[in-house]
């Protein structure tokens, strides 16, 4: 009986020990291999029309192109190749953008690797797969959407700028800007620009 081929894989990260960790992990299982390893999104995307991968592991932090914006590129030129997000990062605007931008997979790098494994045989097979713990966290994400204006606001109140400099900054009314920062506070229910700038950060709006 001929044996079912196996799952394609392309791992994306640039800390060489993590790959290595992830390319032995996916070599000692019978129904996987990785086919390539990348420390840079925009080699791999380059290296996906001629290796053809089933699947695309994908870190969201990388230098030059990031992970989110790879998976864009993926998922407009190889629809049939399937992207799992695998970070650090644990933010619910990050698991948010990720999905939205076309992976089909969310897992965090400090869940077991039975996990990692699980996601990749799940995906394959044409199916979404979100830990428990991500799934929990888009679960209980607060209605909250703020708008694009609102979101270069809280950009630029995290980088320290003042009402003024802000709006000579997106070329506003100072009084925009204090009624886009109200919008913000009140969303994030804090009371203040630090505590948005803490809540922004841990949710994923801001990278520091």
């Amino acid at each position: 009986m001929e044996s079912s081929p196996k799952i394609r894989i392309m791992v994306v990260d640039d800390h060489p020990l993590v790959r290595a960790g992830i390319c032995a992990i996916i070599g000692l299982q019978t129904d996987m291999q990785v086919i390539g390893e990348f420390d840079n999104a925009h080699t791999a995307i380059l290296d996906v029309g001629s290796k053809h991968p089933d699947i695309v592991l994908m870190d969201l932090r990388l230098q030059g192109m990031s992970g989110l914006d790879a998976i864009r590129v993926l998922s407009k030129r190889y629809p049939l190749v399937r992207t799992i997000v695998l970070t650090t990062y644990e933010g619910d605007e990050d698991i948010h953008q990720a999905l939205e931008a076309g992976a089909a997979s969310y897992i965090i790098k400090g869940l077991d690797h039975d996990r990692l494994l699980q996601g990749i045989r799940k995906v394959n097979a044409g199916q979404t797969y979100l830990p428990r713990e991500v799934s929990k966290v888009i679960d209980d994400r607060p209605p909250d959407e703020l708008s694009a204006r609102e979101r270069e606001v809280l950009l630029l109140l995290a980088e320290g700028l003042s009402n003024r400099d802000i709006a000579a900054e997106l070329g506003i009314a100072e009084k925009t800007v204090k009624c886009h920062i109200g919008v913000i506070l009140n969303s994030f229910g804090v009371k203040d620009r630090t505590n948005a700038v803490l809540v922004a950060i841990r949710r994923g709006y801001v990278k520091v």
